[in-house]
């Protein structure tokens, strides 16, 4: 006799079936979904891209043209995935508009650099032998997949395209003239305004998390530049000594829409204004991940011969830890970048070979050669037996 079947409430829990957006893929280490920067080498080196609902803080160089330059390549993938742009800015001579203008070309063809082709020809005589095998970040992912694109600096894309782009642009001329913050106000009023019109962007547009449709999900980029400067009615040191507080709390409010949105969001900031270094940290860790571009420009380091191959050094001061306890970390973090005719990339900091005297010194400068009889060898310099 055989025996009764048993019914059970178990069932096997499938799995859930994963957001497909344009532009996005899982991460490898944590499956947070990930936008591209635009800059194939920085996706490398921070984890494999942005984690969507998070936010890139840029350290800005002295001159503030390099950070420029990743503001556009951010901008110019959100426009080829055809994301929604949010684009802020406070200066003149670069507001929202100009920024757009500027957005570099993409190159159909994607002319990923052959790490084999480029170590070989007359470039490979010049290269330290120790140097040669050591890895170099990749912009390709495992498995051949490719993410993100290449762009052309020398090349501006297409009006069309831009003009085509789901966007808004906060200029503080334009949204906020002569507002200035009362003593009651906890926060810059021109801080106030663009956190009520990023809200609404995320509302209008149905980025919110929380927001059932339909419709095909997108990603929202949002892109400020300068934040923090004088132009953005930042009033820096206060009567005692101590930071506007403003911008901590912008910080810490835009973190919270982002953690609720499909957005992700990449800002400069000029930390060199700032006086107090403590200030400057209590930024980073209001972002989720912190970078500094350290130019040579302006620097002794500028006329060093060892850096002539590079125009600064790139510092990963933050990573972000999400769904995990540890933060991915790159294979080195000496880095420096530099700023090719075409393109903008980051490397290992590979600093050439002592050619010097000493350390080209034949056997005849040999200290332990020079030693007496009273050393290990026996003074002639020629003997096989001296060590």
């Amino acid at each position: 006799m055989s025996a009764p079947m048993i019914s059970t409430s178990f069932h096997k829990k499938g799995r859930s079936k994963a957001v497909q957006i344009p532009g996005t893929r899982p991460s490898i280490h944590n499956n947070q979904l990930l936008v591209s920067t635009g800059v194939p080498s920085l996706d490398s080196v921070i984890g494999g891209g942005l984690a969507v609902g998070t936010v890139l803080l840029i350290e800005e160089d002295v001159y503030g043209n390099y950070s420029k330059v990743l503001l556009k390549y951010f901008l110019a993938e959100g426009v080829v995935n055809s994301h929604s742009l949010f684009v802020g800015s406070a200066a003149a001579d670069l507001d929202s508009e100009a920024i757009l203008k500027e957005l570099p070309a993409p190159i159909i063809d994607d002319p990923g650099e052959d790490v084999s082709k480029s170590a070989g020809g007359d470039d490979s005589m010049k290269i330290a032998w120790r140097y040669q095998n050591l890895p170099q970040h990749q912009s390709s992912m495992p498995g051949g997949l490719k993410f993100g694109h290449y762009y052309d600096l020398t090349k501006t894309m297409d009006e069309k395209f831009v003009s085509g782009a789901d966007k808004y642009l906060f200029d503080t001329h334009n949204e906020c003239p002569n507002e200035q913050q009362t003593n009651d106000s906890i926060m810059n009023p021109c801080y106030q305004k663009l956190l009520a019109k990023i809200n609404a962007k995320i509302q209008e547009g149905e980025f919110s998390t929380a927001t059932t449709t339909s419709g095909k999900r997108n990603i929202l980029r949002i892109g400020l530049h300068s934040l923090g400067s004088p132009l953005w009615g930042e009033s820096g040191v206060q009567t005692d000594g101590s930071c506007d507080p403003s911008l901590p709390r912008l910080l810490y409010a835009l973190r919270s829409l982002m953690r609720s949105a499909y957005a992700v969001c990449v800002l400069t900031v000029p930390t060199h204004l700032f006086p107090e270094q403590n200030f400057v940290r209590r930024l980073e860790r209001l972002c989720d991940t912190a970078v500094q571009l350290d130019s040579f420009a302006g620097s002794p380091k500028e006329k060093n011969p060892a850096f002539k191959d590079y125009h600064g050094l790139f510092n990963i001061l933050q990573l972000p830890r999400l769904n995990t306890l540890v933060c991915h970390m790159p294979d080195s973090l000496d880095l420096a970048f530099k700023l090719r005719r075409k393109k903008f990339t980051i490397e290992k900091l590979h600093l050439p070979p002592d050619l010097s005297e000493t350390a080209s010194r034949g056997p005849q400068e040999d200290p332990v050669a020079k030693m007496g009889s009273g050393g290990c060898g026996t003074g002639t310099g020629n003997s096989k037996l001296d060590f």
